[in-house]
């Protein structure tokens, strides 16, 4: 698990957290229920801290607030975090180095969700699954300070517990107090090498040090061997994942610049052309980020577009310009720098997706761009092909998946997943990539991209459809990356489709095959 963190006792707070003395409490009446009707913790711990009543914490530090809020958010309402975290940033009116400490303390809490609820375990006395789902976010809010950011543990217990006494109770506080002691009694790896303590299966092990869910790691173990990686690389991809991504910026071409950005400390990209690296913070405060011109975008996804962008197709009639469709455009990044790409080279670009409110993102993403280069279409991508049969010269299908390559930015996905969703989407990947086929033109390319390396989302989902037809060629996808990339070579290519790693290249998990069609 990561163990990065802020330097602080709590943001905007002295690193000492509070007093330690030492006080005397009078016999409290046990009979009483906290709001929700549940009675205090019957442990045998029952002091609240080791500070006097009169010191204890009882308000809520913002940035710890803002963290439980989005776990509260994404346990009850199904939220996405990343999503959630912003308006919950400026709801409370964190200052930057509050807002990094709430984003570390609400990504890491969510990330390291299956090994601080096996420590946990350890702790409680009760199964995690009766506990109140907010006092378990508490826990595991106070159990990432502890144990994996510079946070002094006295100062993670007092704000943790001050937390749980001003939004929970007091009641829950008590428990929240005393289960936290015991968490601070030992290290993280002290913790890991209990919990593994005769433990053989390796997967299990894995599962435990890196935070993921054990059939995940056997999918990421088989993802790399699918695609030419050693397994012995998986420790190293586990932990890419579990290390906070750094935001991406991509100026689109012909429209945007990163001259802004730069000087606000981005530094340029290593991959790829147009494309920076920032360290975050408020981005919608640079006047290119709100027109759209500099978009936020993981280098991945700025390959894989521009490697689809620049492969050769046959030309056309004169006078006549090429077509270009993104047919599961949400919520609109590809589908932006393509479009910029598009008009740069006198194409158009029409942008498919089923969804509405997606659909409208995809128009908010492209405004950016002249309105005579694009047009979005709202339907399902698997009838474009029968309505626009032979009709396009490139094709970006970026199916829906299961997102096991993005892990490193979605947090609580892992935790949401199961091996159902690989037998779910299977057919509905297979359905996109057959409508993709259908409605690019003979000599026409089709780019299949997935964020998810496992192969039976990539590699099976592309054989399947090769196989099938004799019209159908692959190209070799490595190479394209290759050329569309800065000098350099990536190396990501296997046989002739291409996947990108956390570990190896520092993107997203990012699939890519390119498909001609047979003039």
């Amino acid at each position: 698990m990561s163990g990065t963190g802020n330097n602080a006792g709590g943001p905007g707070k002295p690193a000492g957290g509070g007093q330690r003395g030492r006080g005397k409490g009078g016999p409290r009446d046990t009979s009483r229920r906290n709001a929700q009707g549940r009675e205090r913790n019957r442990g045998p711990q029952r002091n609240y801290t080791e500070s006097a009543p009169s010191q204890r914490t009882r308000r809520a530090d913002p940035a710890r607030l803002v963290a439980f809020e989005v776990l509260r958010a994404v346990a009850q309402e199904d939220a996405y975090a990343n999503l959630v975290l912003p308006a919950r940033i400026r709801n409370h009116r964190l200052d930057k180095r509050d807002a990094g400490f709430a984003t570390e303390l609400s990504y890491g809490a969510l990330r390291g969700q299956g090994t601080y609820d096996a420590i946990l375990s350890r702790c409680v006395d009760r199964p995690l699954d009766r506990l109140d789902p907010a006092v378990l976010d508490a826990l595991r809010i106070g159990a990432h300070q502890l144990l994996a950011m510079r946070v002094p543990a006295h100062a993670a217990l007092d704000q943790t517990v001050g937390l749980a006494r001003a939004v929970i109770g007091a009641g829950p506080s008590a428990l929240i107090n005393a289960v936290l002691r015991k968490v601070s009694a030992r290290s993280l790896e002290e913790w890991l090498e209990l919990l593994i303590a005769g433990e053989s299966d390796q997967t299990r092990i894995a599962s435990l040090r890196h935070a993921h869910p054990e059939w995940i790691v056997r999918a990421m173990r088989q993802a790399l061997v699918a695609h030419g990686r050693p397994a012995t690389e998986i420790d190293d991809l586990l932990s890419a994942d579990n290390a906070a991504p750094v935001v991406n910026l991509v100026a689109l071409p012909g429209l945007g610049s990163l001259d802004e950005a730069l000087d606000d400390g981005a530094t340029p990209g290593e991959l790829v052309e147009g494309s920076a690296l920032s360290s975050g913070g408020d981005l919608g405060r640079l006047s290119s980020v709100r027109a759209g011109t500099t978009r936020v975008q993981d280098v991945g996804s700025q390959l894989v577009a521009r490697a689809l962008a620049a492969v050769e197709v046959p030309a056309g009639e004169p006078g006549n310009h090429e077509a270009w469709l993104d047919l599961c455009a949400g919520p609109g990044g590809k589908a932006a720098l393509l479009g910029a790409l598009a008009r740069e080279r006198g194409a158009t670009l029409l942008a498919n997706e089923p969804a509405p409110h997606r659909a409208k993102l995809v128009s908010q993403a492209l405004a950016a761009v002249p309105g005579d280069t694009w047009q979005v279409r709202t339907g399902d991508g698997r009838d474009v092909g029968t309505e626009n049969p032979g009709r396009f010269d490139r094709v970006l299908v970026d199916v829906p998946c299961s997102g096991l390559g993005a892990l490193r930015r979605r947090p609580e996905s892992r935790w949401r997943r199961s091996p159902k969703d690989l037998a779910d989407l299977g057919p509905l990947q297979r359905e996109l990539l057959a409508s993709a086929l259908a409605a690019v033109k003979p000599g026409g390319v089709v780019g299949y991209v997935t964020c998810s390396p496992h192969p039976a989302e990539t590699i099976a989902v592309v054989e399947d459809a090769v196989k099938k037809r004799d019209d159908l060629e692959l190209l070799d996808a490595g190479a394209a990356l290759d050329a569309a990339s800065l000098p350099g070579h990536l190396g990501a290519g296997h046989g002739l489709t291409a996947q990108l790693w956390p570990h190896i290249h520092g993107t997203d998990a990012m699939f890519l095959a390119l498909i001609r069609k047979k003039a």
